[in-house]
């Protein structure tokens, strides 16, 4: 690369992830295949529309690109339709609240407190002045356990067009049956919505349920975190595909079509159909049988590291995990801030985000808790036998906080360990 500036901090990032140790749970390394789609010759093409329907000429590879991306998401999890084109993951939630919903129409959701996502309605975001979001809540912050009579009252009394299961910071899994239950005697009109952005391997990996499965209608979820791909957002869906030329009447047979009119021309132009590429190449890589093993690998290691960061004196919220993901209460455990232990692990080499709690008294950018994860350690080579290390090291990390020698060993501890599991993008698969 000419560009000496900007090779340069290719390169101190590449160092940087391989002398460290990712446990941001929406993070992942990809494989060099994905790589190279991604930073491959589709980045020139513009192919507005969709395989077969497109604005532009020169689309004979465009199109079976894509094609070959749907046919592949839709086999990974059982959807009848695909659309690969949303560019990340908010952008394919606020596709579907536009392909079913109408301005003042009502979504029950998560509350972010307890575990939701930005774009299940907090009143910041561009969603939440539209459309008219109610919040369900845990019972039982010990547990994990969702209040499931509280919701149904919720879908009662609020009768919303969608109810949305998903979540950002939920270690937990959630019950789709009864999520089911609750929209079918809500109405016809009530959509089930799954925002699996964060479990979206496990689903594919087999070792979370897929609320297909249990009659949801449309699945949302990002394309990289625990699936392993680029960058970028998906959207599944189940019902009759077809691509009328006028806009189709909104039922839930015609979702496929209302989505794919939702996103272009909705709410997005050209797609990415270099990151279409890399799609294709990670669903193809979680279709083989060695991604369960990474799947069922990324919760052993998560209930290891919870077990061994709980034996060292960090309080969990849920009182451990079911998923990839750990949510600790360090204001509790420690009398730190979130933000103050990110900080501590950031020096040693150990990265992952301050996240508030259920019902946190603390503000945002210094909140009560720390998120963590185990799906890229897992894709590094790490197993059960590793995860004591790390609890330890973030304890050690956590306590010698404001000695500077204490980090720079334990910095130097990491980063000897990182060392030994070389990034997948190393290796030509």
């Amino acid at each position: 690369m000419k560009d000496t500036a900007v090779a340069d901090l290719i390169a101190a990032e590449e160092e940087r992830e391989r002398q460290g140790l990712e446990l941001i749970p929406s993070e992942n390394y990809v494989s060099r295949d994905v790589l190279e789609a991604l930073g491959s010759i589709f980045t020139n093409k513009y192919s507005e529309g969709y395989p077969g329907k497109r604005y532009y000429g020169g689309q004979e590879c465009t199109d079976p690109l894509e094609t070959l991306a749907i046919e592949r998401a839709k086999q990974l999890f059982g959807a009848d339709h695909a659309n690969v084109q949303p560019h990340s993951g908010v952008p394919a939630n606020e596709a579907v609240y536009f392909a079913w919903l109408e301005p003042g129409d009502t979504v029950l959701a998560m509350d972010l407190g307890h575990g939701g996502h930005l774009s299940h309605g907090n009143p910041m975001t561009r969603s939440a002045h539209i459309y008219n979001f109610v919040s369900y809540k845990m019972k039982n912050i010990e547990t994990g356990e969702i209040d499931y009579d509280e919701l149904r009252e919720l879908a009662l009394k609020h009768k919303p067009k969608i109810l949305l299961a998903g979540f950002s910071a939920y270690p937990r899994e959630l019950d789709y049956e009864k999520f089911a239950a609750i929209a079918r005697e809500v109405g016809d009109e009530c959509m089930l919505m799954a925002d699996m952005a964060h479990i979206a391997g496990l689903i594919a990996g087999g070792v979370a349920k897929n609320p297909f499965d249990y009659g949801f209608h449309v699945i949302t979820t990002t394309t990289h975190k625990t699936l392993r791909g680029p960058r970028g957002g998906l959207i599944l869906s189940k019902g009759t595909v077809s691509t009328p030329l006028r806009a189709p009447e909104k039922t839930l047979e015609n979702l496929p079509t209302l989505i794919d009119r939702a996103i272009f021309p909705g709410t997005q132009g050209g797609p990415h159909e270099h990151v279409i590429a890399a799609k294709a190449v990670a669903f193809a890589e979680a279709l083989r049988p060695e991604f369960k093993t990474y799947a069922q690998q990324v919760l052993k290691n998560a209930v290891a590291l919870a077990d061994a960061m709980q034996a060292e004196g960090f309080k969990l919220v849920t009182g451990g995990t079911s998923n990839h993901l750990i949510l600790a209460d360090v204001y509790t455990s420690f009398g730190i801030n979130g933000k103050v232990a990110e900080g501590a692990l950031d020096k040693i080499g150990l990265n992952l985000n301050k996240n508030a709690i259920p019902d946190d008294t603390l503000p945002p950018f210094s909140p009560s808790g720390i998120r963590l994860g185990t799906p890229a350690i897992t894709t590094r080579g790490l197993t059960e036998k590793d995860m004591p290390t790390i609890a330890s090291w973030m304890k050690q990390a956590i306590d010698a906080r404001d000695d500077e020698e204490k980090l720079n060993q334990l910095h130097d501890e990491v980063r000897s360990f990182a060392l030994k599991f070389p990034l997948p993008s190393d290796k030509v698969s």
